[in-house]
């Protein structure tokens, strides 16, 4: 839930309660003072009845009142001088003063005066007095109820306008690059704004620089490292044709092999530091993904060859806006993979097909395959399965599907990985926005 909706919502239900308790409140207020101002009415009718002229009679006055709202005796010498018709045949004790009793079938506030040899009894139903109170309370609070969603209105949009800089701020964060961190030329008043701003401002700063030593670092130590790995490689091989003996030239054939694999763990660095997506997107032009698996396959042929390996290429070509040389890669790491993890007489499968979200580019390999846990972890940089002690006895980096996955954010495509029906590993990219060939 937004903050405007939490605040609108909070500041509206302490509204809608203090109305509630505003109305008990007037309620408990309206029954006390209208009590009050009844019984004062009572004692005033009292005082004008027990006045009255009447004589001593054989018959009472008896005095009609359908409505009941009030209910009235006049007695002197415990003879009935006059009453309300619904009274006339019930003398009725009741001692001096207010008391609340059952007369006449409801529930009635009495009040009770004496004077000299006469005495009056007057009775008023306890129900007016709910209804004037509710009358009351509800003419002073009506009008606040209405108002309750024209209050609702204007907060919620003065919640907006309150906030409008964390949106305005929002916005402006969702529209920024991955790669900047400019700081934020933005001037507010608002007291509560500006240390976030602040806080942002050498938090980017604090990010670019760590970007940057680590975007340049492992780019510029790969780099420097290729002339003398270029110049190891020439000694070593001057050397091994120089050596007679065989077990120097086994040794020396070792550190070759070492060599290579530093040379190619400085490739897999550079290559890696070029695959920024921020990098590559300006450079998009038309991509046949039929075409560049065909090269690809062809340069890895021999590797394919030497393990007596079947690949096989289906389905139908299709065309992405993309860059050559990083879908060269990510085709190159992947195929590069299934050819090393999979045994000699093996079997690769590589398919190009279309699917619900777009097109798919998949290879499947007859490999010893990955756990779930290999799977979370084999995009993590220097990461290999099994290691140095992997089965199939492979070299690696531990670079190529971090690469991969640098491809894929170029792209904006997914990748997922699954047990292959040949027994091995399936990985399965998808591309969107693509157009068929």
């Amino acid at each position: 839930m937004s903050i405007r909706k939490r605040l609108t919502l909070i500041l509206l239900s302490m509204m809608v309660l203090t109305c509630f308790l505003a109305l008990v409140k007037g309620y408990q207020k309206s029954m006390h003072h209208g009590e009050s101002l009844l019984d004062d009415e009572l004692k005033i009718v009292a005082g004008v009845l027990i006045e009255q002229p009447l004589a001593l009679s054989t018959d009472a006055v008896q005095v009609s009142n359908n409505s009941a709202q009030l209910l009235y005796q006049i007695w002197q010498n415990n003879n009935l001088l006059s009453g309300s018709s619904s009274l006339t045949n019930n003398q009725i004790s009741f001692s001096e003063g207010f008391q609340t009793a059952n007369v006449a079938g409801q529930r009635m506030r009495v009040f009770v005066m004496s004077k000299n040899t006469r005495k009056v009894i007057v009775a008023e139903p306890m129900a007016k007095r709910f209804e004037l109170a509710e009358a009351v309370i509800l003419s002073a609070m009506l009008p606040m109820l209405w108002a309750v969603p024209l209050l609702a209105i204007f907060i919620s949009f003065f919640v907006k306008y309150a906030l409008a800089p964390l949106t305005r701020l929002s916005k402006q964060l969702a529209s920024r690059q991955a790669n900047d961190f400019t700081p934020i030329n933005w001037q507010v008043t608002d007291e509560e704004i500006k240390p976030v701003i602040n806080r942002l401002n050498d938090l980017f700063k604090r990010v670019e620089t760590a970007y940057l030593r680590e975007r340049f670092f492992a780019s510029d130590a790969a780099h420097e490292l290729r002339t003398p790995l270029s110049s190891l490689k020439i000694n070593v091989h001057n050397l091994a044709n120089k050596q007679s003996n065989l077990q120097d030239h086994q040794e020396l054939q070792a550190m070759s092999q070492g060599i290579n694999r530093l040379s190619n763990i400085v490739e897999q660095m550079l290559i890696l530091g070029r695959t920024q997506p921020e990098q590559w997107q300006r450079q998009f032009s038309e991509q046949s993904l039929l075409t560049i698996t065909q090269q690809v396959v062809s340069e890895q042929y021999d590797k394919i060859d030497e393990k007596n390996q079947t690949i096989s290429l289906e389905g139908d070509d299709f065309v992405i806006n993309g860059d050559e040389f990083t879908l060269t890669t990510l085709i190159a790491n992947l195929l590069s993979n299934a050819i090393k993890y999979t045994p000699n007489n093996g079997q690769i499968i590589i398919k190009l097909a279309s699917s619900n979200n777009g097109f798919s580019w998949q290879i499947d390999d007859s490999g010893a395959g990955m756990t779930e846990e290999q799977k979370e972890r084999i995009f993590n940089r220097f990461y290999r399965v099994g290691g140095d002690q992997h089965p199939s006895g492979e070299q690696g980096a531990g670079l190529g599907m971090a690469i991969v996955q640098h491809i894929i954010a170029i792209y904006g495509a997914t990748i997922h990985l699954a047990n292959s029906p040949l027994g091995g590993l399936t990985v399965k990219v998808t591309f969107t926005g693509v157009k068929s060939d």
